[in-house]
C-alpha cells in the first residue's frame, strides 16, 4: 500500500464516521457516541496526515502511534453502536471493517518502523 492511499482511507473513515454519526437518534448515549467517535475517527486521519511530515523516525512513529490509539478507540465506539443498536446497514459494517483494517496497517506500521 503506498503512503497516499492510506492517507486517503484514513481521510474518506473519518468522513464516513461523521456522516453516519448525523444518523444517531438524540438521545444521552447517542451524544455522547457521537462526541467520542467524532473526535477519534477524525483524529485518526490527522495523527496520520502529521506523521507523514515527522522530523524524524521516531517523530513518525510516534505519530503513527497516536493514529493507531485513535483507530483502536474509534473501533472501540463503532463495536459499542453495535452492541447497543445492533447496526447492520452496509455503511455501519463498513465502518466497523475500516476500523479494523485500519488497526491492522497502524499496528504494522509501528511494528516495522525501524529507530
Amino acid at each position: 500500500m503506498k503512503t497516499n492511499d492510506l492517507l486517503e482511507r484514513t481521510f474518506i473513515f473519518g468522513v464516513g464516521c461523521l456522516k453516519f454519526l448525523r444518523k444517531l437518534p438524540n438521545d444521552p448515549e447517542s451524544k455522547l457516541i457521537r462526541f467520542q467517535l467524532g473526535k477519534s475517527a477524525t483524529s485518526l486521519g490527522a495523527n496520520y496526515e502529521e506523521s507523514q511530515a515527522g522530523s524524524s523516525k521516531a517523530d513518525f512513529k510516534n505519530k503513527v502511534k497516536i493514529a493507531l490509539r485513535e483507530a483502536r478507540e474509534s473501533n472501540y465506539w463503532l463495536r459499542i453502536l453495535e452492541s447497543l443498536d445492533e447496526y447492520d446497514s452496509e455503511e455501519f459494517k463498513h465502518l466497523l471493517q475500516e476500523s479494523k483494517e485500519l488497526k491492522n496497517i497502524l499496528a504494522a506500521i509501528v511494528n516495522n518502523t525501524k529507530l
